[in-house]
């Protein structure tokens, strides 16, 4: 399988600006073969101005950004795509747009087929799973399936945050929420991705990068902590 991704969990780390935790791993993954990366700004409302901020930040690192919401035809767009990065938003929204758009398959062709490298943030992380079941996300449109682009076998969970010993809030802590999920039959593994990290896939290895630890839950099993630099390779070939 040619697939290479860059899953991040988020775009902005806190006193830092956009993307600039993880630059060096961007610029680390699509390297100096991908002159030009198509963004997909659907996760937003305004994707003019989404696109200027993804477009800005890439343009320092030594890429050209063209953006599918400006292409004539999105579908021809990320069949000539170099690179593709989807940014993060609301994924309800950002998942509507792309089986709106026609551009689900399209994309998990050009992924797993042609091997364009492919960089999702948070919401882009999310459908690049399984499912968006696992997002944090209000639903607020109605997308015709929950099913995701599906480049990996298992589902991510971005912003994953621990419980404050010290809260007296009274709601589901994430990982209630996750096991909640579990509790239903035949739903994969959950990686969820502390803010700060970010999941390498080339192929079928898979590397956690970043500067946090990241917490796996498998259905019917405890679950456990990785840390940056752990081999998560047997998430993509494990019986989910």
């Amino acid at each position: 399988m040619k697939r290479r991704l860059l899953l991040v969990s988020n775009s902005t780390v806190h006193g830092g600006g956009y993307l600039e935790h993880c630059q060096q791993q961007i610029k680390d993954f699509f390297g100096p073969q991908v002159k030009r990366i198509l963004f997909v700004p659907y996760a937003l409302h305004n994707q003019d101005s989404y696109t200027k901020t993804a477009r800005d930040k890439l343009k320092t690192l030594g890429y050209e950004v063209d953006s599918v919401h400006e292409a004539a035809d999105p579908v021809e767009a990320v069949r000539q795509a170099e690179g593709i990065f989807i940014g993060g938003g609301n994924t309800f929204r950002l998942l509507k747009a792309l089986y709106d758009h026609n551009l689900v398959t399209e994309i998990k062709n050009r992924v797993l087929q042609d091997g364009v490298p492919y960089m999702g943030s948070s919401a882009g992380s999310n459908v690049a799973t399984v499912s968006i079941n696992t997002t944090n996300d209000m639903p607020i449109v109605y997308p015709p399936t929950f099913s995701a682009i599906g480049l990996v076998p298992f589902n991510i969970n971005p912003h994953y945050l621990d419980p404050d010993p010290n809260s007296k809030h009274m709601g589901e802590t994430r990982e209630q929420r996750i096991l909640q999920y579990h509790e239903e039959p035949d739903t994969p593994s959950v990686l969820g991705l502390r803010e700060g990290s970010m999941l390498l896939v080339e192929g079928n290895q898979a590397t956690l990068l970043g500067s946090t630890k990241a917490r796996l839950f498998q259905r019917g099993k405890p679950t456990t902590e990785h840390d940056p630099g752990s081999d998560l390779s047997f998430l993509l070939t494990d019986a989910q």
